[in-house]
């Protein structure tokens, strides 16, 4: 079995009007609690299919790639977590896997915070500030 760094994530940052999608997993890794829609890439998988096939499985949402926001090592979980932007393509977001999501979100720029405290990715802050009106 792969330990947790060797598994590599791919987080959908789905901005819709002025909000982006947030799911509140139903457990929690140390402090993280809110995050994007988001999972392990699948072998084969591109992190661009990851994050398309994870934001409907969690959420039943189903969006479509825009780009690569980057990657990084993340700080509280020690993943590889690949960031794409997405656009909303058709449906609802609502908890769709009951075992891994406890609620969804559309949360507003100056509401980020309060979800995500310690702060985003900075590539992806400069993306919901260009794309998300203050």
């Amino acid at each position: 079995m792969l330990s947790k760094e060797e598994v590599a994530v791919a987080a959908a940052v789905v901005a819709r009007g002025a909000r982006v999608l947030l799911v509140q997993r139903r457990v929690t890794e140390g402090t993280l609690a809110w995050q994007f829609p988001a999972g392990k890439i699948e072998p084969g998988e591109t992190p661009e299919e990851a994050a398309v096939r994870e934001t409907q499985e969690e959420t039943g949402l189903r969006v479509a790639p825009k780009k690569s926001l980057g990657c990084r090592v993340h700080p509280l979980t020690g993943r590889e977590i690949h960031y794409i932007a997405c656009r909303s393509v058709g449906g609802e977001a609502a908890v769709a896997s009951a075992g891994e999501v406890a609620d969804t979100v559309w949360a507003t720029l100056g509401e980020l915070p309060q979800y995500v405290p310690y702060g985003l990715f900075e590539p992806v802050q400069r993306y919901l500030d260009a794309v998300l009106p203050a």
